[in-house]
């Protein structure tokens, strides 16, 4: 695919905090339509990668290309919208209101509210405020505020964690869609999880990439005889 025709092209992504390498030249690219995951360790530089991504973090080098043109970091949110882990946004308030809120911030009519929140089966703490929400229903609600922006790129941060197998399968379902509109690259923790919806992958350790392509590209890059993520990832790093 010509770089025109790439939706996203990152080239040579670098971080460094005093002598300690965070991210060391990563290199990738997403196609319209496609769902990317990132994968590796704790450390491995997965969540450094996404903030560099969009401009929260200063790279110390590398480029972003979007459509074929470079952008700066301070015009990339024009492109990406980026959901990091673990935050509680407006906590003392509803949800009915954060998700009202979000959607209006974005000039989003309102039946797309009603789908977003009908989809991710919210109706039942939409009075409750954010603070007291379970692990599982604030996943949700994060999910709904990624899906009530226009960004045609969503970064998604383990936006499986919290949830059962069938609540699971459930938003992968819902993310399928959405990528049929716009592309997503998720960071995902569990490696099944990934097998289950990525097209391509991207894994990372100690902030080298390791290898990119689809799982039985890097099958076959790893001598993997089972295909199995999991294989395919200790065959790469040993």
């Amino acid at each position: 695919m010509s770089e025109a025709r790439r939706l996203l092209s990152v080239r040579g992504i670098t971080k460094h905090y005093g002598d300690a390498v965070t991210l060391a030249g990563v290199d990738f690219d997403l196609h319209p339509g496609e769902i990317l995951g990132i994968i590796g360790p704790n450390g491995a530089g997965k969540t450094t990668l996404m903030e560099c991504l969009v401009g929260l973090l200063a790279a110390d080098g590398g480029s972003v290309s979007f459509g074929g043109m470079p952008v700066p970091p301070e015009r990339r949110r024009e492109a990406m919208f980026y959901l990091p882990d673990g935050i509680a946004p407006w906590s003392d308030q509803p949800v009915w209101r954060v998700t009202g809120l979000f959607r209006e911030l974005h000039g989003l009519d309102a039946a797309r509210e009603v789908m977003v929140v009908q989809r991710l089966e919210l109706a039942p703490v939409l009075g409750k405020r954010v603070a007291e929400l379970s692990k599982g229903y604030r996943r949700r609600l994060l999910l709904a505020l990624a899906l009530l922006t226009p960004q045609p790129i969503l970064i998604l941060d383990e936006p499986f964690d919290g949830f059962d197998l069938r609540q699971t399968l459930h938003v992968m379902d819902l993310l399928r869609e959405v990528a049929a509109e716009r592309a997503l690259i998720l960071s995902i923790h569990q490696l099944k999880d990934a097998e289950r919806i990525c097209d391509r992958l991207l894994l990372l350790d100690a902030g080298r990439r390791l290898g990119f392509g689809t799982l039985a590209e890097l099958a076959a890059q790893s001598g993997s005889q089972s295909g199995d993520l999991e294989e395919v990832f200790l065959g790469l790093t040993q």
